[in-house]
């Protein structure tokens, strides 16, 4: 008889543990779904909806998931990408798979199927290394939606799908994973549709010179002259503990030294991954035969989760456009015209960027070709930078 009754417990158990695990399951993707389906969800919605999704799935998953996260998350590298997980075959995939299409699609990139994922799941910081390796059970949070200033709390699923509301600053004593987007794969991919749309812009215009910096070809037989980054530091803004390494770039902006159109670059800063913290990369910043008058700005920008690359490049395209075409003689104002370029740019951006610490950074106005400007604080005072004057001479 107490062997019947300790059957029945187990079954009724195991029976309640499947019917709950199908109601998260059920509840995981009903919420990308509302993300798939509502095109009028701004794009930060629809990310955040899917980011929730994802830890809510993952933290039902968990028992599947822990012996991968276990073999892929050490000391030194506290982040795994979705392509990993799903290669073990172990973890259903059907939210895991839609959620990236769902990141694709909201971020305005490629939803190529050989593409690597860009969902990603991270430990929150190193110090929860030790207690989670003893066993100790982890939560399962995502980044919030909108101005960090403005968030009351970040939320969090245990295995359990019960919701748990954590600090905004003050690190978590039980081990948490972030759920999230794989910020460094999204960057890269991003980048290149700026650079496409930029390039595309061009090639319209009747130009054969592509705007992506690795497509410019150098004269061979002549130096080339260019500006230098030597020193660069950010200042600490007490981000959050969810915020993980920043992806920083810079643009480029100036007038195209043949005709009257605007020139935007891009350049990757792949190193300048924390605020607080001076970095001597020696990368080259500007090449000035792509420029008139010897004068461009340089805007720093950190990528944001909620950003869809195609919409921004075009935006920023036509904001220079029109700034260029809204003046009769550009000859007669020269180089004083370019940071009317570059403000048009500014004001194209989305209000709530100059409010989020995520997005637009800082601003150098009117670097001139050939001088060094030491320690040279950003017009926000968010940035500090040392740029130098570099001629690279031909091979001989």
């Amino acid at each position: 008889m107490k062997r019947l009754q300790s059957s029945l417990l187990l079954c009724l158990s195991v029976w309640t543990s499947m019917s709950y695990s199908q109601t998260l399951d059920t509840e995981a993707l009903r919420l990308l779904q509302v993300s798939l389906d509502d095109s009028m969800l701004n794009t930060q919605t629809q990310l955040t909806n899917t980011k929730r999704a994802l830890a809510l799935d993952l933290s039902h998953q968990y028992a599947q998931l822990e012996p991968i996260l276990q073999m892929e998350i050490n000391q030194y590298q506290l982040a795994v990408n979705a392509d990993a997980i799903l290669s073990q075959h172990t973890l259903n995939s059907q939210v895991m798979t839609k959620a990236d299409a769902s990141i694709r699609r909201a971020k305005g990139l490629n939803l190529s199927a050989q593409a690597d994922s860009l969902v990603q799941v991270r430990l929150a910081d190193a110090t929860m290394l030790g207690a989670w390796q003893q066993g100790e059970l982890p939560l399962f949070a995502f980044e919030p939606e909108g101005d960090e200033r403005q968030w009351d709390y970040i939320e969090a699923f245990d295995i359990y799908g019960q919701v748990h509301q954590l600090d905004v600053y003050n690190l978590p004593q039980q081990p948490v994973f972030v759920v999230g987007i794989d910020s460094k794969k999204a960057f890269i991919a991003g980048l290149k549709v700026m650079r496409s749309t930029f390039a595309e812009a061009q090639v319209k215009q009747g130009d054969r010179a592509f705007l992506n910096r690795s497509s410019s070809k150098a004269v061979a037989d002549k130096p080339i002259s260019t500006t230098v980054i030597k020193q660069i530091s950010l200042k600490d803004d007490h981000e959050p503990w969810i915020s993980g390494a920043a992806e920083i770039y810079a643009i480029v902006t100036g007038v195209d030294p043949s005709r009257d159109k605007p020139v935007l670059d891009i350049v990757e800063m792949p190193y300048l991954d924390y605020a607080d913290t001076t970095y001597y990369p020696n990368q080259v910043i500007i090449h000035w035969e792509r420029y008139r008058w010897a004068a461009a700005d340089v805007i720093l920008m950190e990528h944001d989760d909620g950003t869809n690359y195609k919409v921004l490049a075009t935006k920023l395209l036509e904001a220079a456009e029109q700034i260029l075409k809204s003046i009769p003689d550009p000859e007669a104002q020269g180089y004083a015209l370019i940071p009317q370029i570059t403000n048009g740019i500014l004001s194209a951006m989305p209000d709530a960027w100059f409010t989020n610490d995520d997005d637009f950074v800082d601003v150098y106005y009117t670097l001139q070709e050939g001088l060094d400007y030491p320690n040279l604080n950003g017009a926000n005072g968010n940035a500090m930078t040392t740029f130098s004057p570099l001629v690279i001479q031909p091979r001989h």
